[in-house]
């Protein structure tokens, strides 16, 4: 199975089918770390107002801009964040210029704008939607969408009459041991595209024997098999590492195939092992 290096949202935006996640890098680590993981290739970089390091993130991005500003282009980034406070239209719109003034000398304009999750009930995510469809207009924010909804999380959203764009995105934790099936079958119908984050489990299978097997045939690391793995279900990964010499094996998953022997025995769609928060059965 063929795997593209982009993809195309439904906003028009295309965005890099792998990531580099940054929860849990310090201040003191993302500028450099992001700036390598640049020069290495990534072309994806996702950040939250909850990790803190936002402006970090960005810095690293400028300094790769501005270190061949002929060749290394803005419009070349896809920057993500994810907005944390939002249980009102208020709280929303604040949390917004937040996310944007950590990044916008930097920057310029955010690609992706995420809910970080559906926690605030269903008026609340509705008043925070309202308040990411008006600075799309702006143009200081590309593309919007959501994390860790379930189906009638999504479904609440579109019954809504003040629904004027649907969400590009979903990002959910995916892997083999936590596929969730019915809730990836109904946001691929929607032309919602599904980003994995902890595509590795947060590094607790990298041991599985069958992990391993398939990864000495194929002269490739288990984090290798379980990313790209991810890339054929039609998910993005964001794999995150503060090691900069794992940048480069995260990022070399384009050059090979899983049969489907291999698919059929990495899944577990029977397992629900989560690794970090769940959310999707929230009200």
């Amino acid at each position: 199975m063929s795997v593209q290096k982009y993809l195309k949202l439904n906003s028009g935006y295309s965005i890099p089918t792998l990531g580099l996640g940054t929860w849990l890098l310090s201040r003191s680590e993302a500028p450099e770390l992001v700036f390598q993981a640049l020069k290495k290739g990534y072309r994806h970089i996702d950040t939250a107002i909850l990790y803190d390091n936002e402006f970090e993130v960005s810095e690293g991005i400028a300094k790769w801009l501005k270190d061949d500003p002929i060749n290394n282009k803005r419009e070349d980034i896809f920057y993500t964040s994810k907005l944390w406070d939002f249980r009102s239209y208020e709280e929303a719109k604040q949390e917004i210029e937040r996310a944007l003034e950590a990044v916008e000398d930097n920057l310029g304009y955010i690609d992706l704008l995420l809910l970080h999750s559906p926690n605030v009930g269903p008026n609340g995510r509705r008043n925070a939607w309202k308040a990411l469809q008006e600075v799309v207009a702006t143009g200081k924010v590309k593309s919007i969408g959501i994390s860790s909804w379930g189906i009638h999380h999504i479904e609440g959203l579109l019954e809504w009459d003040g629904l004027k764009i649907k969400p590009a995105v979903n990002q959910i934790e995916l892997s083999p041991w936590l596929m969730r099936q019915e809730i990836v079958e109904h946001y691929k119908k929607l032309g919602i595209v599904l980003e994995a984050y902890s595509p590795l489990a947060h590094g607790g299978r990298l041991n599985d024997p069958i992990v391993k097997a398939i990864a000495e045939k194929h002269g490739k690391t288990p984090a290798q098999i379980l990313l790209r793995w991810s890339l054929q279900q039609g998910f993005v990964p964001l794999p995150k590492t503060s090691n900069i010499e794992r940048l480069d094996n995260n990022l070399d998953v384009y050059d090979f195939e899983l049969n489907d022997s291999e698919i059929e025995n990495l899944n577990h769609p029977k397992s629900h092992d989560n690794t970090d928060w769940e959310c999707t059965t929230n009200p």
